[in-house]
């Protein structure tokens, strides 16, 4: 009885620290869209008549590096919504 407790401790505990560490995924895609902005600024500032190719590129930069971020956000929701139910459920 005592090591379902443990266990179920460990599966939460594992969950929660999962969860966080998933949530850190987002930091890299805010600092490689800060600096592919500025870089866009900076290219529009020295040849303004590239302001067409230059956003359309950086709207699927970003668009693409979005996309790390928003995996990160929903493994962290699903560690901490759904993994602790089938961790329980796989320990009962």
């Amino acid at each position: 009885m005592d090591f379902q407790i443990l266990a179920k401790g460990i599966a939460l505990a594992g969950s929660a620290i999962g969860a966080g560490l998933a949530q850190i995924a987002g930091i890299g895609p805010g600092i490689g869209e800060g600096t592919a902005v500025a870089k866009a600024c900076e290219a529009i500032g020295r040849q303004p008549e590239c302001k067409s190719d230059v956003t359309s590129t950086l709207i699927l930069g970003v668009a693409l590096s979005e996309t790390t971020g928003i995996y990160g956000f929903v493994t962290g929701l699903l560690l901490i919504f759904v993994a602790p139910g089938m961790f329980m459920n796989f320990l009962a």
